[in-house]
């Protein structure tokens, strides 16, 4: 593999690189880090599924194993649960159409250049980046009515059925937002924790304390809450139907 590598550059990407041959990942991980990109290697198939999701990288480099259906089905498995770029390498071409048609994003044979790598990974991130933005863009358009209520979510703006503005925290106007975007839907508080953006090791119960403030704003009697019910073992549940536009 080319070790010439391009010099200044910082990317800081988070990269998860399932490789199994020593040499290999020893040269792709010090190439991309060379590159100010962070690798989190792994080895197998269940440590690649574990690091899928603890280590949240933004792209996967995945080399197909010697045993073409081992190394397929982790990309199939992977695929089927995320939709985070993948690279696949390997040695036989027809494996890689094969990877391709599975959901690979790119494919490359072995042996190659590490600068060509390099590209390739720059050129999926900046794919990835242009579509999350025309998502936000798509987002911030949303306006959601229910039960006579309508939130604006470009101008964060909350209005009751008399037409009256209603205040609204950030913390609370991010967990309206995730209940309205998953109405009917029983949501746990670690998925609330999330949609929220809130940190992990918080304690969870300060889900509860957010949503008892935003009862008190939009319920008739928070006390007996109609639209934001609590769903017993699991989390909550809002249960109006949702008109969303945008």
């Amino acid at each position: 593999m080319n070790k010439t590598h391009s010099a200044g550059r910082k990317d800081h990407a988070h990269i998860l690189l399932a490789e199994g041959d020593d040499a290999a990942r020893n040269e792709v991980t010090a190439y991309l880090e060379g590159n100010g990109m962070q690798v989190v290697v792994a080895l197998g198939r269940s440590e690649t599924l574990r690091l899928l999701t603890a280590a949240d990288p933004c792209l996967a480099i995945v080399a197909l194993a010697a045993e073409r259906e081992h190394g397929l089905g982790l990309l199939t498995e992977i695929r089927s649960s995320s939709t985070l770029p993948i690279i696949v390498t390997g040695r036989r071409s027809e494996d890689l159409v094969t990877a391709l048609e599975l959901g690979a994003d790119d494919a490359i044979l072995k042996p190659f250049g590490l600068r060509e790598l390099y590209a390739r990974v720059r050129n999926l991130l900046r794919r990835r980046i242009v579509q999350q933005r025309r998502q936000q863009r798509l987002v911030v358009r949303e306006r959601f009515q229910f039960g006579g209520w309508e939130l604006n979510v470009r101008h964060q703006r909350l209005t009751a059925p008399d037409g009256s503005p209603v205040e609204l925290t950030k913390a609370e106007f991010t967990l309206l937002v995730a209940f309205l975007r998953s109405p009917r839907q029983p949501l746990t508080r670690d998925q609330l924790l999330e949609a929220t953006r809130m940190h992990q090791d918080v304690f969870d119960r300060c889900i509860d304390t957010q949503i008892f403030r935003l009862r008190r704003k939009l319920e008739c009697d928070p006390q007996k809450p109609k639209m934001i019910r609590t769903s017993r073992g699991i989390g909550y549940v809002f249960e109006l139907e949702v008109r969303r536009s945008g």
